[in-house]
Formats: structure tokens, C-alpha cells, sequence
């Protein structure tokens, strides 16, 4: 059983778990589109500042490389128009992520084709500038590689590949079409040079597509997992341990309604109430998340799974979700390791607390239960309620752990030093009932 079956089975509940990797993965994704087109208007600002800067100090450098025809005003007119587009996409983006809707596909590759032609418009005034066989030496066709490295934020293979293929298409058709007319006479040029010029860039496009599929199928891993982790807290409550939301998520567990044999564990303070009118509210939080802490690290360590809070008590459930063959075993182990950590609290405490314990083993009906917006998993049944009776008789008799005849049956030997308190009148309860004390 996969870790997806413990979504159960019903169409409505794959459907919202669809809806929230789709949406989880469209927000990734247009975030890493952010990133990129951040880093795209940097590093041409970058480039474009260097540019600048070295034209300021060595103009006479400049000066011969592009032949005394610098076309510094003309490139800032492109850089400018170019980043009034890219911020029109960040702006479309920061939308996008806000309604929580991806960007259609064609606008994707509109973007694309834009964003790598910028490379070629100024290598059409470097080829102006210097010529032709110059500029295809120089730097500019390199600048597309920056945009191909880029595009695997994209995250889509097809991207990237695209990106690949205007970057060839648009170098190749410069330098095989463009002969401005002051360097008319120079060579023609190589057609199979430019072509595998073109290759090269194309498999690079294809690279980084490749690499940006495995970063989406890392992405999708990751969401699953936490969409996974996110709906056993919504289960099951933040109060699971990591051990069993691993296990739940390893061995899987059935959600939908079903009969399970369960212990059932109600833990109580008892007479805290009284104890708190004399103490401010945060010194009644602190004493009682103290004490809660020790008692939930316990029923961890023994595999329970912490239902639900009920004031200053608890509900914990041993075989479910996750089956336990020993689940009476485990809550009367759990149950007595909880008496002696708070009796070594105690004897540290300016406040001591009294708890109450009682578990009952039987059948139960569990699974997610509650409105359509909102479920929980949890347990009803006469096995729930004669446990809740089991924990309120520690008053009448005062003790502090008290088990029905089904535990002790259960227990076997492990049970031999409970004591029988009879058969005991119970609330609820038609005929008396066989109650045992554990210390």
C-alpha cells in the first residue's frame, strides 16, 4: 500500500489533493520564472555597465574593436525597451502568483522568442559596427548561452529546447543573410561552420532542458511529500510524531470509514481545575504544556497515535491508523511509564498534578469524520465512551490507572499484578461491568 493510499479512496479527496500539488507546483514554478528573469535583467545590466565603463576608461580600446562606431545609445535604446518588457513579466508574474493560476503556454514561448532575440538585435549593430566575420567572432553569440543556462528555471523542457532553437535559427540566419554593405567584400561565409555553431547552441538549449525537467521531478517529489505531510496534520492534528507521520507515509493507512480493533486511552489531570483558579492563566499553560510534553513524548516512544486535546486530558488511540496486533500491550506500557514520569515530576513541582488513566480494547469505528470542509480523523463507538468511564471511575475509586476485563484479557501474563475491583455499577451501562487497577 502506497503512502497515497492514505488519502482513501473517494474521487472528491484525490481531486483536492490534485488541486493542491497543481497549485503548489504552479507557484514554484512561476517563482523560479521570477528568479530567472531577475537574473536575465541583472546580468545584462551587468554586461551593459562593463560595457559602458570600459568605454569611459579605454575608449580608444572600444574604439578599435568596434572600428570607432560605438553603438552605445543605440544599445541602451534596446536595453531599455528590453527591460520595460521584462518587468511587464514580472509584473504579469507577481499576478499570476497572487491568484494562484500559472501562464499560458503560448505566452511562454512569446517570452521566450523576445527574450533570445535580444542577443541577436545586438549582434546586429556589433555586425554593422565591426562587420560580419568580426561580430560572429566576437562576443555577443555568446551572450545567448545566457539565456539558454537561464531557461532551465523554466522548468519545461520544451522551453528550453525552444529557447535552444531560436538562439541557432536567429545566428545562423545573421550570419548567413546579414552583408552590411561597407563589408560587402568580405568572404562569404562557412555554411557548415555556422550550421554546427547552430547544433551546438541547439543541444545546449536541449540540456538545459533536460536539467530543468529533473529540477521540476525534484519539485514534484518535494510537493508530494509535504502535500502528503500537510494532510496528516490536517488528519491527524499538529501533534503527531514524525516517527508515525514517516510510518503513515511509508506504509500508508486507510482513512475511510472502517471497524478497527483500537485501545483506547483517556489521560486526565485530575482536580486541575481547582488547582488553576489560584494561578495565573500563564502559569497554568506552562505547568500544563510541561506535563503534556513528557506524557505526548511517551505515547510516541510506544507507537500511540495522540487523538485530540480535551482541556487538561487526552485522547490517544494504539492500532489506528496504523495497525498494532499489540495495541493493548502498547497503552497499558505507555500508560505506566506515563504514572512514574509524573510522579518524578512532581517531585520537583511546586504544582503537583494527579493523573487519571483508563483504557478499554475493542472494535471502533475510525476515519476522517466531519464537515466537507473540514475532517479529522478520529474513533467513535461504545469502545470510546466506556473508556471515557473507565478514566472518570479513578475519582470514585481513587486510583490512577484503571483498565477494563478486555485489556486485562489481553495483557495475559503481563497483566498479573492487576487488581479486580469487580463488577462495577457504570453510567450508561445497563449491567455492571469488570474493572481492573493498574499501578
Amino acid at each position: 500500500m502506497g503512502a497515497m493510499s492514505l488519502w482513501g479512496k473517494t474521487d472528491k479527496q484525490q481531486s483536492a489533493v490534485s488541486a493542491d500539488f497543481e497549485q503548489a507546483l504552479t507557484r514554484e514554478i512561476l517563482l523560479t520564472e521570477r528568479l530567472r528573469v531577475k537574473a536575465i535583467l541583472v546580468t545584462i545590466s551587468l554586461l551593459l555597465v562593463m560595457l559602458t565603463a570600459v568605454h569611459l576608461i579605454a575608449p580608444d580600446t572600444i574604439g578599435r574593436i568596434w572600428h570607432g562606431h560605438v553603438p552605445i545609445l543605440p544599445l541602451y535604446a534596446v536595453f531599455l525597451a528590453f527591460a520595460v518588457f521584462e518587468l511587464s513579466v514580472l509584473r504579469v508574474l507577481g499576478q499570476r502568483l497572487a491568484q494562484g493560476r500559472d501562464v499560458p503556454g503560448a505566452r511562454r514561448y512569446l517570452g521566450a522568442l523576445i527574450e533570445t532575440s535580444l542577443p541577436t538585435v545586438a549582434l546586429y549593430l556589433q555586425m554593422k559596427a565591426m562587420g560580419p566575420a568580426q561580430a560572429l567572432a566576437f562576443v555577443i553569440p555568446l551572450v545567448y548561452f545566457i539565456f539558454i543556462i537561464l531557461s532551465t528555471l523554466r522548468l519545461d523542457f520544451w522551453l528550453s529546447t525552444f529557447t535552444g532553437f531560436v538562439a541557432a535559427a536567429e545566428l545562423l540566419a545573421m550570419a548567413m543573410f546579414y552583408r552590411p554593405e561597407q563589408f560587402a567584400a568580405e568572404p562569404a561565409p562557412d555554411l557548415a561552420f555556422h550550421i554546427v555553431r547552430g547544433l551546438v547552441i541547439l543541444v545546449c538549449g536541449m540540456l538545459a532542458g533536460a536539467v530543468g525537467m529533473q529540477l521540476r521531478r525534484q519539485f514534484e517529489a518535494s510537493i508530494v511529500a509535504a502535500t502528503a505531510r500537510d494532510r496528516i496534520t490536517n488528519l491527524f492534528g499538529q501533534h503527531v510524531s514524525p516517527q508515525v507521520v514517516e510510518r503513515l507515509l511509508t506504509e500508508g493507512a486507510r482513512t475511510d470509514s472502517e471497524i478497527r480493533q483500537v485501545a483506547v486511552m483517556f489521560v486526565d489531570f485530575r482536580s486541575f481545575t481547582a488547582g488553576a483558579r489560584s494561578r495565573s492563566p500563564r502559569e497554568v499553560v506552562e505547568r500544563l504544556d510541561g506535563a503534556f510534553g513528557v506524557l505526548v513524548d511517551i505515547l510516541d516512544r510506544h507507537g500511540g497515535i495522540l487523538n485530540k486535546f480535551l482541556g487538561d486530558g487526552f485522547l490517544a488511540l494504539f492500532g489506528a491508523p496504523l495497525e498494532a496486533p499489540d495495541a493493548a500491550h502498547r497503552a497499558v506500557a505507555a500508560a505506566r511509564e506515563m504514572l512514574a514520569a509524573n510522579e518524578h515530576i512532581n517531585r520537583e513541582a511546586s504544582w503537583p498534578l494527579r493523573i487519571g488513566i483508563g483504557i478499554h480494547f475493542g472494535e471502533v469505528v475510525a476515519g476522517n469524520i466531519g464537515s466537507p470542509r473540514r475532517k479529522e480523523y478520529t474513533v467513535i463507538g461504545d469502545t470510546v465512551n466506556f473508556a471515557a468511564r473507565l478514566e472518570a471511575l479513578n475519582k470514585d475509586f481513587n486510583s490512577q490507572f484503571l483498565i477494563s476485563a478486555d485489556v486485562r484479557n489481553a495483557l495475559g501474563d503481563d497483566g498479573s499484578d492487576a487488581v479486580p475491583l469487580g463488577e462495577v455499577a457504570i453510567r450508561g451501562y445497563e449491567r455492571p461491568m469488570a474493572v481492573w487497577q493498574l499501578g
